[in-house]
């Protein structure tokens, strides 16, 4: 079956359609590309054609290149020329469709192409969009139109780099190409990305008139006439000249210069800018090589995209029911804030739910909180008015558990103690059948302890969601001790339905996300207590591609929360010398009531409107500052490590079932330096060897926490990998 075809009406219009087969959205293939190859070389051949439409059979047009097509490249290519010739295949196709048949030296004899994009458009995609004359997209609520590129460690490398900053200048391509957006088609519209909006009934009948009605000189991009001047200016003209130099330093601002591929492609642009076109596209393609084979971008596509789409898909879900279960009403116990975001979630995707509190006001304020995310999400197009009373009708707010007796999944997310949890979780089966799957939102405390709380301990789970839930895609199911594979597969597919991305792991305090991302905090803690400046800590946390820095990240949660876990994990697991160094700075803040950003005093000032500014200047009358700081590079690798040999230990410890699911969680769950593939990722780029000396250096010099344990050694030992032993 093929994945584009092609017919001529009467009217000598070809119209190329996609559809890959057996894929809810087109992704262009290697197959894909010769096939589209084959069918411009016939289009060429037929001289009676007045112009060509490209457009999908799908309700979208295309998500872009299967990048499994690109980890293929990677892994199985020595020769970067390999990856340039492929680079420069697609380059060729494009070329063809934007000269559209011109004879190179008189400028004539060319047909048009227009680009009818229905949906969503991502990619290579788009670039095909933006090699064609003209550009249409449907004003349906699903049209996003971009390059997103960037944000899997990669950019737009099929001419989007050279295109774009040709039409429109760098400094308004920036958000395109530089932030990886994604437009509706109105704003595509308005930026200069395309050139009408339609509706999806006239789209293809536009299309045809404009192929009718077009001048031939409109055929001819601006870069392929005489004089042709890149808007805002070349790198030789002043203006342009400042705006490459400010753009420099904006991307090294903004990537701490740990993502390369922002720092290429401002390459291709500027080295581009200095030739004709066609030379341009080389220089584009080769850059684009460089990217491709950088280790870090390997490790970012493996995780991001390659291993995230496989858990989404369900490779880790017990097959113990095949079947997808279908979840038509849960209940919600808590309706704070964490509570509030689940209800949000799952009434979003369709679901009714019941969302209970002690008091029919606590339940009614959870219900405006939810409000307060559709408002927003009407304010920025993101929904209509329609659906908003749509969703808010799907939540019925009660303070009695009586509410519940109709529901086939329900979750506690109350506050985080333990005699708490067992009086809501008593409650709650004494009101729901036995085949009711019951299930926590804890972030530290152990399932197979809250299991006591209920009678059939087979049936409760851990559905561990990250704070804000509407924002953040990672949740952690939790199998207790006694949990039954049925209840694993419903929770598994409850977290896919509210299309969150879905992590099991094995019971313990703390799981997997917070067991690593607590030692990161407590690290920071460690290095105020040890004297080193607060500037020193974030930055070298930045510099690591960390997206806050452990004094931030501990103002965002607040410092009383940070207080409360400290006393519940000495209540379970006693003390030790480094939690009693940890705890003198907490108190310290305590006492001097700065608990963070929710009081605008914390590590951080904070101004009126919660804005950070700068850091507390007490903090150095509270412990003295080292005379001689040590070099940042010590502190990132601390940092660094600090998560990832946690991360091992977990894995270890089978906590952690799967490397796959720990790179991806650590991305998802709190940033874990996403521009290597997460912990195990970067580990492997820095080699075992050099981990396992490290550890050593620092377990002497700052303890056993820094203890690389078995596995490490191992790999050190045999100069293995991650992915490679596990």
């Amino acid at each position: 079956m093929s994945n584009f075809s092609y017919e001529i009406g009467s009217d000598n219009i070809a119209i190329i359609k996609w559809d890959v087969p057996n894929k809810k959205f087109n992704v262009l293939t290697l197959e894909g590309i010769s096939e589209i190859e084959n069918i411009l070389e016939k289009i060429f051949e037929n001289n009676n054609l007045k112009g060509v439409i490209i457009s999908s059979n799908k309700d979208d047009f295309s998500a872009g290149m299967d990048l499994k097509v690109l980890a293929h490249l990677q892994d199985q290519s020595k020769n970067k020329e390999e990856i340039f010739q492929f680079v420069m295949r697609a380059h060729q196709f494009l070329r063809k469709i934007e000269l559209g048949g011109i004879d190179p030296k008189t400028k004539k004899g060319g047909i048009p192409f227009v680009w009818a994009c229905n949906g969503l458009s991502a990619g290579i995609a788009t670039e095909i969009g933006l090699a064609c004359h003209y550009r249409i997209a449907t004003d349906e609520k699903n049209t996003k139109i971009g390059l997103p590129e960037i944000l899997v460690g990669l950019f737009p490398g099929a001419g989007g780099a050279t295109r774009v900053s040709r039409m429109l200048g760098l400094m308004s391509s920036a958000p395109i190409l530089m932030e990886g957006r994604m437009f509706s088609a109105q704003k595509a519209k308005a930026i200069g990305l395309i050139d009408k909006v339609s509706n999806p009934l006239d789209l293809i009948n536009e299309a045809k008139n404009w192929i009718l009605n077009v001048k031939k000189e409109d055929i001819i991009k601006p870069w392929d006439k005489k004089g042709f001047k890149i808007p805002g200016g070349a790198p030789y003209h002043p203006n342009g000249f400042m705006t490459f130099v400010g753009a420099s330093a904006m991307i090294g601002a903004k990537t701490k210069n740990v993502y390369p591929a922002a720092k290429y492609l401002l390459s291709a642009i500027y080295e581009g800018a200095l030739t004709n076109f066609d030379n341009a596209l080389k220089i584009e393609a080769r850059w684009f090589t460089k990217i491709l084979t950088e280790k870090s971008t390997k490790n970012m596509i493996r995780t991001l995209f390659i291993n995230k789409t496989a858990l989404e898909k369900g490779i880790k879900r017990p097959s113990v029911d095949s079947n997808e279960i279908n979840f038509n009403k849960i209940g919600v116990v808590g309706a704070g804030m964490m509570g509030a975001g689940i209800a949000y979630a799952a009434a979003l995707n369709g679901m009714k739910v019941t969302l209970i509190d002690r008091e029919i006001e606590f339940a009614n304020k959870g219900m405006n909180n939810i409000d307060q995310l559709l408002s927003s999400g009407l304010k920025r197009g993101k929904i209509t008015e329609e659906k908003k009373k749509e969703v808010l009708g799907r939540i019925t707010p009660s303070h009695s558990y009586e509410d519940l007796n109709n529901v086939n999944l329900v979750i506690e997310a109350v506050f985080e103690n333990i005699e708490v949890k067992d009086k809501v979780l008593n409650q709650i089966q004494n009101n729901v059948s036995q085949e009711t799957i019951i299930a926590s939102n804890t972030s530290t405390l152990p399932i197979s302890e809250l299991a006591k709380s209920v009678a059939k301990e087979e049936n409760f789970i851990g559905i561990h969601f990250f704070s804000p839930v509407h924002k953040m895609n990672l949740v952690e199911i939790i199998k207790g001790k006694n949990t039954n594979e049925k209840s694993i597969a419903s929770a598994f597919d409850f977290v896919r339905k509210i299309k969150k991305t879905p992590i099991i792991v094995n019971d313990a305090r703390g799981f997997y996300a917070n067991r690593c991302i607590i030692p990161y905090i407590n690290e920071g803690l460690l290095m105020i207590k040890e004297g080193i400046l607060p500037q020193m800590i974030e930055n070298a946390a930045l510099q690591l591609g960390m997206p806050l820095g452990p004094l931030q990240l501990i103002d965002e949660v607040s410092i009383e929360l940070a207080i409360n876990i400290a006393e519940q994990t000495k209540k379970a697991m006693g003390t030790n010398k480094l939690m009693e160094e940890i705890e003198i700075v907490l108190s310290t803040m305590d006492k001097a009531k700065r608990l963070g950003k929710k009081t605008n005093a914390g590590f951080y000032n904070y101004d009126e409107k919660g804005k950070r500014n700068g850091f507390w200047e007490e903090l150095k009358n509270n412990f003295e500052i080292l005379k001689f700081q040590p070099d940042i590079n010590v502190v990132k690798d601390r940092l660094a490590l600090i998560q990832c040999l946690e991360a091992t230990r977990a894995l270890e410890s089978e906590v952690l079932l799967d490397i796959r699911e720990g790179d991806v969680g650590a991305i998802l769950g709190w940033g874990c330096i996403p521009w290597a593939g997460g912990p195990f990722s970067w580990m492997d780029l820095k080699g075992a060897s050099w981990v396992n000396k490290k550890c050593e250096e620092f377990s002497i010099k700052y303890g056993d926490r820094f203890s690389s344990g078995s596995l490490i050694k191992k790999l050190a030992k045999e100069n293995l990998t991650f992915y490679e032993y596990c």
